[in-house]
């Protein structure tokens, strides 16, 4: 990384740290990585952050927030094409930005398992790391129509991502 994208990256995330609500600190013994909370569109995050939401094998993204990344990025078959299971990541890439689809259920009328989505949370960090991604804007994954509790979502990512240096932002309405 140059010294002007560093520079760029720590003033984004100093920028960012200011507008957020709250956030949650990393277990003790690692100061780098951080969960924030922002009000506001998902889609509005910064261009270079990845993204991430939920779905099922079978690619339906017929409800919930699912419904506007088919909307907004489409490419309903390439995700199929890559024949991602459950426990796994889909990943399409956009210009400069990433977006998972982590694979937390069969179908789209299933509920997820928070063991499906850890999984999948480990499969994204993988890619993150080996891509160079260290910002991911994201809904409270599972959450919504899923019904998974956010207090034990936060608590796996940050328990999958506690040694890195990626930062969380979670957007809500």
């Amino acid at each position: 990384m140059s010294v002007e994208q560093e520079e760029e990256t720590q003033s984004k995330l100093k920028k960012r740290r200011k507008m957020t609500s709250s956030s949650e600190k990393p277990p003790e013994g690692n100061q780098s990585f951080e969960i924030s909370y922002l009000k506001g569109d998902l889609f509005s995050c910064p261009e270079k952050d990845a993204l991430a939401h939920c779905i099922s094998e079978d690619c339906e993204m017929e409800a919930g927030i699912a419904v506007l990344f088919k909307k907004k990025y489409g490419c309903v078959e390439e995700l199929q094409n890559q024949k991602k299971k459950t426990g796994e990541a889909a990943v399409l890439q956009k210009d400069q930005r990433y977006i998972y689809y982590l694979i937390t259920k069969k179908m789209a009328s299933d509920k997820p398992t928070y063991d499906d989505l850890q999984s999948s949370l480990r499969v994204m960090k993988d890619h993150c790391l080996s891509s160079g991604v260290s910002s991911i804007s994201m809904p409270k994954i599972g959450c919504g129509l899923d019904n998974l509790e956010w207090d034990k979502v936060s608590a796996i990512i940050q328990e999958v991502f506690k040694d890195t240096n990626t930062t969380v932002t979670v957007y809500s309405l």
